[in-house]
């Protein structure tokens, strides 16, 4: 660059400290910088609400004054201060600062592309500044030792660091010496700074009192009064970079991981892993030539380039979900879901047929599914998320299947209490671990756990096997529900005797032990599984007719060779299905479509 020669840096340039570094190497020596006092107003306001690129701005002008009180260049403002800057937008700002370099004949400089191809197409001479990689180590980064997973900064305090592995840290104190507003301000202006040149930084929000910042694998938040007390910084990196061999996965999971999941979970408290095993399962995903998208703000997931990461689209995930649709990639990793716009996007790209993960904040793996519930009608929560993987201490702790189900819930005795249910399986054993069901307005979300028979239950039940055997001459099989209820299992022929004319036996069993008596049948033997149930339509309902001697039993409902629920018979032998829901609707599909209908009774 020639000197004696006018330049006008817009605020791109000022703001990332590229027209400092110019000036500070020499280049503009002699030369003039001239500075439109609209940008002057707009970092001002900047820094009033307490954004970063206000207070870099601000620090870089005065640079460049000092640099001009030294005689390296010659500094000015020009143009007229708006009255009220909030209200200007930033094309106005990018024309004003365009007017005042041909008004000075001067050269514009600029980082902004757009910026530059407009100068041009008015006839104003440009010096476009691409992006470039900083050489120079920033001070923040000197603080991360090779174990320390986060630093921790504030004014007043001693520099800290997290240390170890997720689930094994502790904290350590970096330096005996207590960190100065003057130091956190220089490195605060530092990383913004550098975010703003560097191709592989970004500033992902920025809001009055408070940044966060990507900068290569880094994730930067940066908080000042009034937000916070004090000026503070805390920077977070990933430590390790796995792949799911390097998890204990059973084959079986490894299994539905690639050929069924499509709807999965990823759940842990603050700093388990949940976001190292979401970029191992991206790259297991890439290696199976699938189509991979992230849906991230910020921007932190680290993965393979062949991997593209989206953030919110306008600050607004919704239309960064809009895309995708379009896109349509097969399988999304969404980091993470916290508010109810998060778990809509996530349910409408769901049902768009799109594979998700999603990455949850919870204490517990089935806290993670009961985010759902109020947010997603209860019949679909199972087509939303058929899969939950809970992580905690980086290693997997917890894994559930969500399958549709109609039953008795646990606990309840009468096969007419029966009704839709999800049911949250251990993954591996199959076993059932909660059921979700509605009970009036309410959702209920119970575990089922064996309970263990007190001595006093034991005692109670051989006396109520004595007892009807004496009475009646039938050999019952007793389960005691609690110490003043319990069910009475027999055969079919046994049940009138133990029951009595207008239930008067029962009732009179019931005085006399002091306990209430549920009497049902004893399972039968399993027939065979291509038993076609009758089906018919009533109102509302699509009534299953298995036949009474099936009454109390449990059945599993075949479409062709495909288990579309499992659901208990009630004493009339029937199990009904509301219309409206997701099981009715599959059921009235399937029906419609002449695919035949067959049950296995268990």
């Amino acid at each position: 660059m020639s000197k004696n020669k006018v330049y006008v840096p817009d605020s791109s340039t000022i703001v990332n400290g590229r027209i400092t570094q110019l000036a500070e190497s020499g280049e503009l020596r002699d030369s003039e910088i001239i500075i439109p006092m609209v940008i002057f107003a707009e970092l001002e306001y900047r820094a009033g609400l307490g954004k970063d690129s206000g207070f870099s701005g601000l620090a870089e002008l005065k640079n460049l004054k000092k640099l001009s009180e030294e005689g390296e260049i010659k500094f000015s403002f020009e143009g007229e201060s708006p009255s009220s800057i909030e209200k200007i937008s930033t094309n106005d700002i990018r024309r004003l600062t365009r007017d005042v370099a041909k008004e000075t004949k001067g050269v514009l400089i600029t980082s902004e592309e757009v910026m530059a191809e407009a100068a041009e197409v008015e006839g104003i001479e440009v010096k476009y500044l691409k992006p470039l990689h900083e050489e120079k180590e920033p001070r923040l980064f000197q603080f991360f030792e090779p174990e320390a997973m986060s630093v921790h900064l504030k004014e007043e305090v001693r520099p800290m660091a997290k240390v170890g592995r997720p689930g094994d840290f502790r904290i350590k104190t970096l330096s005996d010496e207590i960190l100065q507003e003057t130091d956190m301000r220089e490195i605060a202006r530092e990383i913004a700074e550098l975010a703003r040149r560097d191709p592989d930084g970004y500033i992902e929000v920025e809001r009055e009192g408070a940044s966060m910042i990507q900068l290569r694998e880094y994730r930067i938040a940066i908080a000042r009064p009034p937000f916070s007390d004090g000026l503070e910084i805390t920077a977070v990196r990933p430590i390790v970079n796995v792949n799911l061999d390097d998890y204990a996965l059973s084959d079986k999971l490894k299994t539905r991981l690639n050929e069924q999941a499509e709807g999965v979970l990823v759940a842990g408290p603050p700093g388990a892993g949940k976001s190292t095993f979401a970029q191992a399962l991206a790259e297991f995903y890439r290696k199976q030539e699938k189509i991979i998208k992230t849906m991230e703000s910020p921007r932190d997931l680290q993965v393979d380039d062949e991997v593209t990461q989206y953030t919110a689209l306008e600050g607004d995930m919704s239309l960064t979900s809009d895309i995708l649709l379009m896109v349509r990639p097969d399988y999304t990793i969404y980091d993470e879901l916290r508010r109810s716009d998060d778990f809509e996007n996530f349910v409408d790209m769901r049902f768009a047929g799109v594979g998700m993960v999603g990455v949850v904040h919870s204490t517990r793996a089935i806290d993670a599914v009961q985010r759902l519930i109020g947010r997603v009608e209860l019949g679909m929560i199972p087509m939303v998320v058929d899969t939950v993987i809970f992580v905690k201490g980086g290693e997997i702790e917890e894994v559930y299947a969500l399958t549709p189900t109609v039953g008795v819930p646990h606990g309840m005795g009468s096969p007419d209490l029966a009704r839709p249910m999800v049911e949250v399986q251990d993954f591996e054993t199959g076993e059932p671990c909660y059921q979700i069901y509605s009970f009036g307005e309410q959702v209920v979300v119970m575990p089922v756990e064996e309970r263990e028979t007190s001595e006093r239950e034991e005692k109670k039940a051989k006396q109520i096997k004595s007892v009807i055997k004496q009475w009646t001459g039938a050999d019952v099989d007793v389960e005691m529900l609690s110490e003043h209820t319990a069910i009475v299992r027999a055969d079919s022929k046994e049940v009138p005797r133990i029951i009595g004319r207008q239930g008067q036996t029962v009732e009179d069993l019931q005085n006399e032990l002091g306990v209430k008596i549920d009497v049902q049948e004893k399972e039968k033997q399993k027939p065979a599984k291509n038993f076609e149930p009758e089906i018919e339509e009533h109102g509302k309902h699509l009534i299953f007719k298995f036949g009474e001697e099936h009454g109390g039993r449990h059945a599993k409902i075949f479409a062709d060779d495909s288990l579309l629920f499992k659901g208990s018979i009630g004493s009339s032998g029937e199990i009904k299905i509301n219309k409206d829901t997701q099981i009715g609707e599959q059921l009235k599909n399937v029906k419609d479509h002449g695919i035949p209908i067959s049950a296995e009774i268990v």
